[in-house]
This record gives C-alpha cells, sequence and structure tokens, in this order.
C-alpha cells in the first residue's frame, strides 16, 4: 500500500469518525435547507442571531506539518495538512453535538468561501475553508453555502446578517481581520475584538450574539483548545 493510499484512508477515517460516517471514501450528498435551531419562542425575538468567525484549519506552511492534502490524501497545496483535517473533525464533533450547546450551539446555516472561486491573487485561492467546514456539514445534514469567494465578503456578510438561528462563518485569516470583523462592528465599539487575527492561531472562535436585528452586538472570545498546543489566550 502506498504513502497516499494510507493517508487517505486516514483522513477518510478522521472525517467519517466526526461525520457519523461509514469510513468509504463516497458520502451521502449534503442537503441543502438548513432547519432552524430549537430555540424557546417566548425568548426569541423572529430576527435574533447567534454568529460564529473561525478561521479555515491548519495549511502548508510549515514543512514539519506535511503537504497540503485533500479528503482522498492527494497532495494539493490549498489543501488542509493532516492537523488540518483532525481539527476539522473536531470543530465537526464540537459543534455537531449537544454537549457543548450553551456556548457552541449547532449551526443552523454555514458559510464557507468558494473552494472554486478563482481570484486573481493566488494567495486568495483556498479550499481550506470548505475543507474546515466539510465534516461539520455532513455531520448535521446540511450543506454549507459557498456563494462568495475570497475578496466577496460584504454581500457574504449581508447574507449572513440577514439569517437568523445560529451561523457560522469559515473565512481566510487575513480577511477575517481585515473586512470581516470591520464590517460586523461599523460604528458599534466591540471590547475585545480583535483588529487581526495571528498568522499562527487556528484555534478560536468568534462568537456574536445580537437579540433582534437592530441590536448591538454581543461578543465574546471562545477557545475550546481542541487539539494539542491550542491556546487560551486572545488574538
Amino acid at each position: 500500500m502506498n504513502r497516499r493510499s494510507i493517508v487517505g484512508g486516514a483522513l477518510v477515517a478522521c472525517w467519517a469518525g466526526a461525520a457519523g460516517g461509514t469510513g468509504g471514501h463516497e458520502t451521502p450528498p449534503m442537503k441543502r435547507g438548513p432547519q432552524p435551531a430549537d430555540l424557546d419562542k417566548a425568548d426569541f425575538h423572529p430576527s435574533a442571531l447567534t454568529l460564529f468567525v473561525i478561521r479555515h484549519a491548519e495549511k502548508p506552511d510549515d514543512p514539519a506539518l506535511g503537504p497540503g492534502l485533500t479528503s482522498r490524501g492527494e497532495a494539493h497545496k490549498h489543501s488542509l495538512v493532516l492537523r488540518g483535517w483532525q481539527r476539522a473533525g473536531a470543530w465537526a464533533t464540537l459543534f455537531g453535538s449537544e454537549c457543548h450547546r450553551a456556548d457552541y450551539p449547532t449551526p443552523d446555516i454555514v458559510f464557507a468561501a468558494n473552494p472554486n472561486a478563482r481570484p486573481t491573487e493566488d494567495s486568495l485561492v483556498s479550499r481550506r475553508p470548505y475543507e474546515t467546514i466539510e465534516p461539520l456539514c455532513q455531520k448535521i445534514g446540511s450543506g454549507p453555502i459557498v456563494d462568495f469567494g475570497i475578496g466577496d465578503e460584504l454581500a457574504m456578510l449581508n447574507a449572513a446578517c440577514e439569517k437568523r438561528g445560529v451561523v457560522l462563518i469559515c473565512w481566510e485569516h487575513n480577511r477575517i481581520g481585515d473586512a470581516i470583523l470591520p464590517e460586523l462592528a461599523r460604528s458599534q465599539r466591540i471590547p475585545g475584538l480583535p483588529t487581526k487575527w495571528d498568522d499562527a492561531r487556528f484555534d478560536v472562535a468568534l462568537r456574536f450574539d445580537r437579540p433582534r436585528s437592530d441590536a448591538p452586538w454581543s461578543f465574546r472570545q471562545l477557545f475550546p483548545r481542541l487539539l494539542a498546543g491550542d491556546s487560551n489566550i486572545p488574538l
């Protein structure tokens, strides 16, 4: 058995374990049309929104982490490394279970940067946001919205903020700091809101809550410490 087969098998096993799958290469198609969270209607305004922003998982910057790999174990420079796939599975377990619902409720809707977009700059090409949430979407049975590429953050946020319930966005870290966070804050001063995303950090979830569409955001940085070496230090 060659190395690619071994690695590919490990990736699929990790993905299937997190998603509750069978471990085979072929997985059932993900459904569109997410269902609203089961929330107490007495305490829930129709336009209430919880919005999570996470960075895609680990990428092939450090030679010690190995090459980028697709879920089939095929080398791809714009894909996650093995540790990134482990993190993707860990995110799926965290957001896809009832055990941590108070801090990490299961998303009703997931947005990820379009993995097939072809921006003019190679640095903006990435399959990693989609790959990071692929196991989670498989677990919850709802396909991600991938209508927007890296560089289309304003349009993506306009769509995301029109939703209700729980929305998760997985994106490229520089664009989170430069475009997504400033646009979410606008004129609101949000204590603790990062101004950039540390290049070395893949382990943080940013949570925004508002009780209705015209209310200000409340904000928290969350540190689930999913993998060995993860930190609880704010960005």
